[in-house]
This record gives C-alpha cells, structure tokens and sequence, in this order.
C-alpha cells in the first residue's frame, strides 16, 4: 500500500494499467486528449505488480485496474473517472491538481 500511495503522489495525474487491458488504454487515451501525461505504471510489467495489485483491490478498486489518482487523491476505475469527465468535473479536477493548464 506504501508503494501505491508513494507513486501516486509523484505525479499530478497517475494511472495503475496493464497493457493487456482495453479499458486501461481507453482511459490513458481520455487523459492525453485532454493534455494530461499522467504517470503510468503496467502492473503486468513491474515485478512487484502483484503486490501493487492486491494493494489497489484493498483501496476497493475492482477490478484492479485501471485505477487513477489525481493529485494524489485515488479517484476510481474507468467507471468513476468515464463519470467524472460526462459531469465535466474530471477536467477541473487535473486542472486543480496542475496536471492540465487552460
């Protein structure tokens, strides 16, 4: 859990994926079209991934991924962040957290 919590203060925007995932690409994909570079960690490809991976069920991520922090804060799954940017808060919210400037 302090792996988890220690990456995703790094960066203002942070995304935990796996590169097998479509949801994970279909969320990365949302951040950069609105010009956000979020941190992103392939749990497949890290070899504590596994680890990092029961930590984010713990936070009551499921599934696991993808799991996004903004500013720190863990946001949610591709669920919660797909209603945050219909509502037009996700945007705001990386704004907030200076991980996109307009």
């Amino acid at each position: 859990m302090d792996r988890i919590r220690d990456l995703a203060s790094k960066k203002a925007a942070v995304i935990f994926s796996k590169s097998s995932c479509f949801m994970c690409h279909s969320i990365k994909s949302l951040f950069y079209e609105l010009g956000a570079s979020p941190a992103i960690h392939e749990l497949d490809q890290d070899p504590r991934g596994r680890e990092m991976e029961l930590a984010l069920r713990g936070l009551g991520c499921n599934p696991s991924v993808p799991a996004v922090f903004i500013g720190g804060k863990f946001v949610g799954s591709a669920k919660d962040v797909i209603s945050l940017h219909v509502d037009g808060s996700l945007k705001q919210m990386l704004m907030d957290a200076k991980a996109i400037w307009f």
